[in-house]
């Protein structure tokens, strides 16, 4: 869908520029007095300190949306991965929760990133109905189950009281970050924002293609205006999909919480 959008742009600006070139070619050269030019050019000049504003706006406030999402993935896997070796203090009594515990973190891993090789640990989810956004009702189930199990541990020494403690306190952390995960997926998409500058930067390269004319150096010039400006909105609405596209956030921290839950 990224792609569809990166083309969208490009086809956009691109027909933008084109008509520029084919209004000028109708227009007789009075309308291209420097008088009239002049004002097309003060004109142009202040939409494209506007787009160069309102671009670097929305570009910097979803790369910092990316990267709190990035930021908030990698600490889930650490919670998860310290819950687990907390639990490994009361083996064999948590071998079933911890092996809930790998299967929610195997069952995640599937849902949110479905085109990778899924682990080998039978989830007993049908991840191909799992929620790809959101809070997904079978994994807050499983997690709810792990929280009574940790519940119920009842160690009579002090030092099995400290130990539950802390890994009471882990299972809350980790609940805390499983929904800064799920809402970092409602992030705001900024439409709005991508609807006004599409069509900014569309009259802007209406105003170029008006404005050059047909040489090879212009013309070469303004398609790598065209190009350049195409993929940076591409940049903006791929940072849109944290879990998907070419920016998407890697799966690695999670596979490596899962490699360590395993790990004997």
């Amino acid at each position: 869908m990224e792609f569809v959008y990166g083309l969208s742009f490009l086809l956009l600006f691109s027909l933008s520029a084109i008509g520029g070139l084919v209004l000028r070619q109708c227009l007789d050269e009075g309308h291209f007095s420097s008088e009239n030019m002049d004002a097309v050019r003060l004109v142009t000049g202040l939409l494209v300190s506007f787009a160069a504003l309102i671009l670097s706006l929305h570009l910097s406030t979803s790369k910092a949306a990316f990267d709190a999402a990035s930021r908030d993935r990698a600490t889930y896997a650490a919670h998860l991965a310290n819950l687990d070796q907390c639990l490994r203090n009361f083996a064999p009594q948590m071998e079933p929760t911890r092996l809930r515990l790998r299967q929610y973190t195997a069952a995640v891993i599937i849902s949110t990133w479905p085109g990778e090789e899924a682990p080998d640990i039978e989830t007993g989810f049908d991840t191909r109905h799992m929620a790809l956004r959101g809070e997904d009702a079978g994994l807050t189930k499983l997690m709810n189950n792990i929280g009574l199990a940790i519940d119920s541990l009842a160690p009579t020494d002090a030092t099995g009281q400290n130990v539950l403690a802390r890994c009471r306190a882990e299972y809350g952390t980790v609940l805390a970050g499983r929904w800064s995960v799920i809402e970092d997926t409602y992030a705001p998409s900024g439409k709005l924002f991508t609807v006004v500058i599409s069509f900014w930067l569309a009259l802007v390269f209406l105003s170029f293609g008006l404005q050059v004319q047909r040489r090879v150096l212009s013309m070469t010039v303004l398609a790598i205006g065209v190009l350049c400006v195409s993929t940076a909105m591409f940049v903006i609405i791929d940072l849109h999909f944290p879990y998907r596209g070419v920016f998407g956030i890697s799966s690695t921290p999670m596979r490596n919480a899962l490699t360590d839950m395993r790990r004997e």
